[in-house]
């Protein structure tokens, strides 16, 4: 039988620990805790290398509230669009099955799947999906271009092709680049003052780095294809500190122009599926080749090898296919999710750490890939021990910024440097718009 979300929430004798915000039978807050840790961490010994003497630090509750920063975010004090009508679970034939249908392509494939009207309400995809078998219908929503997958327990995804094929993610040790190491300048403005960051990352995780490293002093520039627009809820989320801009590589001219801006960048963050860029030539191995001062971390759903490389996912995708959201159940046996977006979080901070790490060691090593899935990130987390502590309710902490879309009521970066709490260096921009180049 799943475990109960409050499971690991019983009263115990108190310590110096800080409480659980959202408890469960998962350890979501040391998961968080610990990977904001880690870029704190890469971040100090990168700045101490470049000449400074401070400390990023940060603390277990500011990376809570970075986890659920969607949910705290306010737009003139109004909260942000949620999960889409026909996103969720769904009862089958044989089971439960889990769509993600935000993006109004992915509606669209999964009503195909389904033989409904594109348009169809949530009640007609119910009958559709109670009628059909969960492993069938997410193959057919997958073939279409949509997304699914069954419900599944831990058990039934290790044992799995898909499931053994996951690895943990991090450093390549095997991609090195050519040429002579070299080290940034010195700096005391901030750990990454002067690098820039080329992000081709879309919806939480890679913009979670991006992000972060923005708050650390990066350059930040993030470009996204026109023709598949980012939900407006994410760029409010994820677009603090960087610039957005639009590019079509299927555009001969726009191609270059983006040759032209990695020609010039030290971090490539890129979150589209194994071997998608490499039709351009921006795989891992032909991106460090031709650039070889450049940093490349790269992300999928569920790992660069195995029969599910090439497959989309999103964070609640993974939760439903490795078994948390089997763990999450609720007593009627409806599958339940993370009380937060907690695998694109890590994962989104376990890249902006190797970024930086890689940084702080190109002086000695030669290595510039690492790679990164939602799925490893899911596996580390029902792997780790869930600690008894008592519950305890957070309050986030946030500020108001004034920005092109109203007043944003928002969490600050998890971070404080010499003792003093970060703040983003700019908010979120109009999508899509700024100028396409570093800055002077």
């Amino acid at each position: 039988m799943a475990a109960q979300p409050d499971a690991a929430c019983q009263t115990h004798a108190m310590s110096d620990q800080p409480g659980r915000p959202w408890c469960g039978p998962l350890d979501v807050e040391g998961l968080a805790a610990q990977s904001v840790q880690r870029l704190a961490d890469a971040a100090t010994r990168l700045w101490h290398k470049r000449g400074g003497t401070g400390a990023v630090t940060t603390r277990p509750e500011w990376a809570w509230d970075d986890f659920g920063s969607i949910g705290h975010l306010r737009v003139n004090a109004d909260p942000v669009p949620g999960w889409a009508e026909l996103s969720g679970f769904f009862a089958t034939a044989d089971g439960w099955v889990r769509t993600h249908a935000n993006f109004p392509h992915h509606a669209r494939a999964l009503c195909a799947a389904l033989e409904v009207p594109a348009d169809a309400r949530r009640p007609v995809v119910v009958d559709a999906l109670a009628r059909a078998h969960a492993g069938d219908i997410a193959e057919a929503v997958t073939a279409a271009g949509g997304i699914a997958t069954p419900v599944r327990t831990r058990a039934d995804f290790a044992h799995s092709p898909e499931g053994r094929a996951v690895t943990p993610g991090g450093i390549d040790q095997g991609l090195a680049a050519r040429g002579e190491a070299d080290r940034f300048a010195p700096t005391t403005d901030g750990p990454l003052q002067g690098v820039r960051v080329l992000d081709l990352t879309r919806v939480i995780a890679g913009p979670t780095a991006s992000r972060a490293m923005a708050a650390l002093g990066a350059d930040v520039l993030r470009i996204d294809p026109p023709h598949l627009p980012e939900l407006i809820e994410q760029h409010l989320d994820t677009g603090w500190g960087k610039r957005s801009a639009e590019l079509d590589l299927r555009e001969g001219d726009q191609l270059t122009v983006l040759r032209d801006l990695i020609d010039h960048a030290d971090v490539l963050l890129s979150g589209y599926r194994p071997g998608a860029l490499a039709a351009y030539g921006l795989s891992p191995e032909e991106t460090i080749d031709r650039h070889p001062r450049l940093v490349h971390v790269t992300l999928s759903a569920w790992g660069e090898q195995g029969p599910w490389a090439g497959r989309r996912g999103f964070d609640s995708i993974v939760q439903a296919a490795v078994g948390v959201a089997d763990l999450y159940a609720a007593p009627d046996g409806t599958p339940g999710a993370l009380p937060v977006q907690a695998l694109d979080k890590a994962t989104g901070y376990d890249m902006a750490t190797a970024a930086v790490e890689m940084i702080a060691d190109r002086d000695i090593q030669p290595w510039r890939h690492a790679a990164f899935s939602l799925a490893a990130t899911a596996l580390d987390l029902l792997d780790r021990p869930v600690p008894q502590r008592d519950p305890q309710p957070r309050t986030p902490e946030t500020v108001i910024t004034k920005s092109v879309h109203g007043a944003l009521t928002h969490v600050p970066p998890p971070f404080e440097r010499d003792g003093a709490r970060l703040t983003y260096p700019t908010p979120p921009g109009a999508y899509g718009t700024d100028p396409i180049g570093w800055a002077p």
